[in-house]
């Protein structure tokens, strides 16, 4: 009487499938990281070797020295527009998140005349590209004399419309009315529930519109072209620009050029490593709701 033997090994249209995702899945980190290894190999060359065959070499390393030169470049306005990009996302980024939180909250917790209906505002809001909004930015800071001002740029970047969704969202998924009906048992007021009660669970989804606001204004370019013409008030990103702009008659502004960029990406990198519990928790509560 012989044994009924059994099929061995896996079957090969799985084998197959686990290959192909993996090989794509390679393909798309490649993908975005060699752009950043190359930022990364390319702030460490002179001007010579940066136009040479062998920008991923360590050879030709310079990086004191492109840092040097970097912050010595049209006397050290560099570190100006650093700054100037700290306080614009940075600030920005937090009070514009308070902000979008506490509609959000209003959203979701109070009934009012036509709230569907302006909420439906905001999210027909979210569809309408930044780019769209410059003109009739500028021509409203035009009108209150704002023009050229840190005002111009500052102002715009704390109403984010997806922002305000995200807080109707967290506010959902986060506050339960029977937390808020015990506090206005107790004697609470509504901002006193609001900001000891409610502000407290919604610590998460605050962190989640904080990055994306951060990310957001970081890397905000066409407002500030708009609205700036005085240099000290440039972002980074516009200063960068205008420098790569001048490096096709000045080749040596590449180099900076390139560092400058490199630096530009830390403060975002930072943020993320650092709110990344934050963030992870706020996206899961938000996507379980």
């Amino acid at each position: 009487m012989s044994a009924v033997t059994a099929p061995s090994g896996p079957p090969r249209p799985r084998v197959l499938g686990r290959s192909v995702v993996n090989v794509v899945v390679g393909l798309a980190v490649l993908y975005t990281l060699l752009p950043v290894l190359w930022l990364v190999f390319a702030a460490t060359k002179n001007t010579d070797a940066l136009f040479g065959s062998k920008v991923f070499g360590l050879d030709h390393f310079s990086l004191g020295q492109n840092l040097s030169d970097l912050f010595a470049m049209d006397d050290g306005i560099y570190g100006r527009w650093y700054l100037n990009s700290l306080l614009y996302a940075v600030v920005g980024a937090a009070v514009g998140a308070f902000i979008s939180v506490a509609c959000g909250y209003a959203f979701d917790k109070y009934a009012f005349r036509h709230k569907e209906k302006l909420f439906g505002l905001v999210l027909a809001a979210v569809m309408v590209p930044q780019t769209v909004l410059a003109l009739p930015l500028y021509l409203m800071a035009s009108g209150t004399g704002l023009v050229n001002t840190f005002w111009a740029v500052f102002v715009p970047v704390l109403f984010n419309p997806f922002g305000v969704y995200l807080g109707r969202i967290f506010s959902q998924g986060y506050v339960p009315d029977e937390v808020l009906e015990a506090a206005r048992v107790d004697g609470a007021g509504e901002l006193t529930t609001y900001a000891r009660v409610s502000l407290r669970m919604l610590g998460p989804g605050l962190v989640t519109v904080f990055l994306f606001q951060l990310t957001s204004i970081w890397n905000n370019f066409f407002l500030p072209m708009v609205m700036l013409s005085d240099q000290h008030l440039y972002p980074v990103s516009l200063g960068l620009y205008s420098w790569n702009s001048s490096a096709t008659v000045s080749p040596e502004y590449y180099p900076v050029v390139i560092t400058g960029s490199l630096l530009a990406v830390l403060p975002l990198i930072l943020a993320f490593v650092l709110l990344q519990r934050f963030w992870r928790s706020g996206l899961t509560a938000g996507a379980v709701k």
